[in-house]
């Protein structure tokens, strides 16, 4: 069960992380504070990670990028279609997943 793809939904404190293995299994689903989210990176082998194309997603992707990650951006008007219920941060995370291999940077 390696995390192959990372669905990063981006906020001010509190981000949601949803990711899945070669299978598309769910292996992952939490919530980070923003002081874990590199921890988090740290502790992974090197995968791919979407996240919404934001003010704040070129941070993180550099960050990511560093570790050895493959990072691809979304803008964010594209993942409203894989979206299946409410639009909310947990809610978009696996979202960023659905996009990844038709809009994603």
């Amino acid at each position: 069960m390696q995390i192959t793809t990372i669905g990063l939904d981006l906020a001010k404190n509190v981000f949601q992380v949803h990711g899945i293995d070669a299978n598309e299994k769910v292996v992952v689903r939490k919530q980070l504070r923003r002081s874990q989210v590199m921890a988090f990176f740290k502790a992974l082998p090197p995968c791919l990670v979407g996240m919404e194309a934001c003010a704040t997603a070129h941070h993180w992707a550099r960050e990511a990028r560093k570790l050895g990650h493959e990072v691809r951006l979304m803008p964010a008007k594209d993942v409203k279609a894989y979206v299946k219920r409410n639009k909310n941060d947990a809610a978009d995370a696996p979202c960023w997943l659905g996009g990844h291999s038709r809009s994603w940077r």
